[in-house]
């Protein structure tokens, strides 16, 4: 699509969100339940689309994908009516007598655009947020997940008249022409070089963005941990999805006393949850898929290895002695490949890993509370579990986003509410009685009042 429509399609919003209509809370809760309706009618579609292009079975992209949706489109419409309200503050003595509030108010105009990996919910779940705070939104979402974006295309178009929601669906030459236009707000989820070039078009506009980037996301699993269960859910966030998850659990450092059996538990899991290879999502496409097989280093598979380029699938694959000099140590995998890495010293390896870009998520598996303390309290990451992993992102309770090179920005429930919102401070001033003290003439004793009320 080339600029002018899309300049057309931003210009007929711009037009609708100053009509006011966007504002009234009824308004919002009356959308997100069309919303749902439209969902709830195509359900069966977008289980199908995600399975043709990450070949997620309906449970898991039910439990990952459009569950996580009705649980946030539930949320906002339990809890909108008390976000819009007016929250008041206590006044000043020096500015009585008057009335301090804030409001949350919409940013006017939103872009959304949205990865591949998790395209259903990763579109889905900002918009929810983008609508309940009274904006309109026009929707981009990957063109490599072309399934899903047909489906999500066809959900909003039933949902909404697009000078509210829109979906714009394409590739390289889409993106650009949406970065070209002067959004209101950008919320962009994918990679770090494509994050930097939404970074650097909104700045021609001074347009304030949202950045869900990934990175390197580690595990640590020390000499205390139950080896058992560490293994067991190490595997389940490592592996969902394929692998290709922002929050995966990039690579393992593991305590050289217990690695052995770590690594033997290890196995023992991935034979449990995957019993077959094919069991395992696919890679999203043949250069993905390319990127990974590149990764791996067959003298250090202990387990997996296997590959299909026909189903474009790769078996659970673990990697041993590996080194940060390795290539699969160079870049975020977003693949089912675990490199694991031996450490003595646990301050060593948490020293190691603040020298490097502040990862999207951080996983510790320990029982001693002084790590616990350190990882909670003074290592840098986004957002990460003691003993688990990726659920910290599974509940609208808690604000989900990275720090550093891993993005900026958050969001999932209220905090969804408040990134798409300017907080208005508002002082509403009695006009009966005047505190004279604050004017530039006056008595000698104005001024010792106002030092005692400021000291």
């Amino acid at each position: 699509m080339e600029a002018s429509p899309i300049k057309a399609l931003l210009d007929g919003q711009r037009e609708f969100f100053r009509t006011h209509k966007t504002i009234p809370t009824d308004f919002r809760k009356m959308q997100l339940r069309r919303l749902k309706e439209s969902l709830l009618l195509h359900e069966d579609e977008i289980l199908q689309a995600l399975a043709l292009d990450l070949g997620k079975n309906d449970k898991e992209a039910y439990f990952t994908e459009v569950g996580m949706v009705y649980s946030e489109l539930n949320y906002m419409l339990k809890k909108l009516s008390g976000f819009t309200a007016a929250k008041y503050h206590w006044t000043p003595i020096h500015q009585f007598p008057a009335l301090s509030m804030t409001i949350d108010v919409p940013y006017g105009n939103v872009l959304i655009m949205s990865p591949w990996n998790y395209p259903f919910q990763l579109t889905l779940i900002p918009l929810i947020d983008a609508l309940a705070a009274g904006n309109t939104a026009i929707v981009k979402p990957s063109d490599y997940s072309s399934y899903t974006s047909a489906v999500i295309e066809k959900v909003l178009a039933d949902a909404f008249d697009p000078v509210y929601v829109a979906t714009i669906t394409g590739g390289r030459a889409e993106n650009q022409a949406l970065l070209d236009q002067e959004f209101d707000y950008i919320f962009f989820t994918g990679s770090k070089k494509v994050g930097q070039l939404v970074m650097e078009k909104a700045s021609a506009h001074l347009t304030p963005i949202t950045l869900e980037l990934g990175g390197k996301s580690p595990c640590i699993v020390d000499e205390t941990a139950n080896l058992k269960m560490a293994a067991k859910r190490i595997v389940f966030g490592k592996f969902l999805n394929a692998g290709q998850t922002c929050v995966a659990p990039d690579y393992v450092y593991v305590h050289e006393s217990v690695k052995e059996e770590f690594i033997a538990l290890l196995k023992h899991e991935i034979a449990a949850q995957y019993p077959k290879p094919n069991q395992i999502g696919r890679i999203v496409n043949q250069k993905h898929f390319d990127r990974l097989l590149s990764l791996v280093q067959p003298e250090k598979v202990v387990y997996g290895g296997s590959a299909s380029e026909l189903t474009l699938q790769i078996a659970p694959t673990v990697m041993d002695n590996i080194s940060w000099d390795d290539p699969v140590m160079q870049e975020e995998i977003f693949g089912p490949i675990l490199p694991v890495l031996t450490y003595n010293r646990f301050m060593d390896v948490m020293a190691e890993i603040q020298s490097r870009p502040t990862p999207l998520a951080f996983y510790l598996f320990t029982r001693d509370s002084s790590r616990k303390n350190f990882y909670k309290k003074i290592q840098p990451f986004g957002g990460g579990c003691i003993n688990d992993t990726i659920i910290q992102l599974a509940t609208e309770n808690m604000p989900f986003g990275g720090m550093g090179q891993s993005g900026m920005g958050q969001y999932h429930g209220h905090y969804g509410f408040e990134n798409f919102s300017h907080t208005k401070s508002i002082v509403d001033k009695c006009t009966l009685i005047d505190l004279p003290m604050r004017y530039h003439a006056g008595p000698e004793i104005y001024d010792k009042i106002i030092r005692m009320v400021l000291k």
